[in-house]
């Protein structure tokens, strides 16, 4: 039980940080696009990342290096960038928040999700480093139980995140609240490739 907790919130505290997998899952669940595919995605991915950190730490940490790093950094830069400009061109446009929007091609949100996912390189520090560091000298035991609560965490934000998205939509179906939500969503979005922008900066020099 004790590893079992400490996976759990250690996990927890790291996956609270807002990035742009989180700002995706929000929006998804405010617009009630396929909510629990989004939400499964995201959870299984962190589950595999956690395990793979957990008992591969040693030999991934020989290979990520400041290079490979940078190349994550500069294909999510990349992929914020194409985001932001759909996001732009769409700003004011209404999402009537009460209709089913399934219809849009399911291929199109996988593709969003497991690119939110493994495009950012903070997903693989906090998975695979941070998490697996931290199990290090645990033994096989306490590294399994500790990648349960760790994993669980994942399931448990992820899926209340889209969930209580998609709770409030109920709220906010109006075309005045949608433009602002749209504003701040480029605005989260903006501010996170500004940071991606540092890192490369400072790869770099």
């Amino acid at each position: 039980m004790e590893f079992l907790l400490l996976g759990f919130f250690t996990s927890l505290s790291l996956i609270l940080a807002i990035g742009p997998q989180n700002v995706f899952v929000i929006e998804q669940g405010l617009k009630k696009q396929y909510v629990f595919l989004v939400c499964l995605i995201c959870s299984i991915s962190d589950c595999i990342l956690i395990f793979v950190g957990i008992f591969l730490f040693h030999y991934f940490s020989q290979y990520f290096n400041s290079f490979i790093e940078l190349l994550f950094n500069i294909v999510l830069l990349v992929f914020l960038g194409h985001f932001i400009y759909s996001k732009f061109k769409t700003r004011n446009e209404y999402v009537d928040l009460n209709q089913n929007k399934n219809t849009i091609p399911v291929i199109n949100i996988v593709l969003k999700t497991l690119g939110f996912t493994y495009l950012n390189p903070h997903v693989y520090s906090d998975t695979i480093f941070i998490l697996g560091n931290f199990s290090k000298n645990f033994d096989i035991t306490q590294k399994i139980i500790f990648g349960i609560g760790a994993s669980s965490a994942s399931f448990l934000f992820f899926f209340l995140l889209g969930n209580a998205s998609n709770y409030f939509s109920q709220y906010l179906n109006s075309k005045e609240i949608w433009k602002v939500i749209n504003w701040i969503i480029i605005g989260i979005m903006s501010v996170l490739t500004l940071y991606v922008l540092r890192e490369i900066y400072i790869s770099i020099i």
